[in-house]
């Protein structure tokens, strides 16, 4: 199964949408924590979605540039 330039851009989109959702609502719970230990795990869990989600966008960025660049053969 072949994906399309123009598909991996969307769904790197997609997983960046993803990936972010899940990091803010990460941080969004981090008032309710009042472990030290279980606050410093939940912000290693959302900022490894925020990394994931940054990498996601860079990847799709790059693809978006590929497809803006590449030359249409004959």
């Amino acid at each position: 199964m072949k994906i399309s330039m123009k598909m991996s851009v969307i769904l790197s989109a997609v997983f960046a949408v993803i990936c972010f959702s899940v990091a803010i609502t990460g941080f969004s719970g981090l008032g309710d924590i009042t472990d030290p230990a279980q606050r410093s795990d939940g912000e290693g869990f959302a900022l490894f979605w925020t990394f994931l989600g940054a990498v996601a966008t860079v990847f799709g960025a790059l693809g978006l540039w590929v497809l803006k660049t590449q030359k249409e053969e004959p």
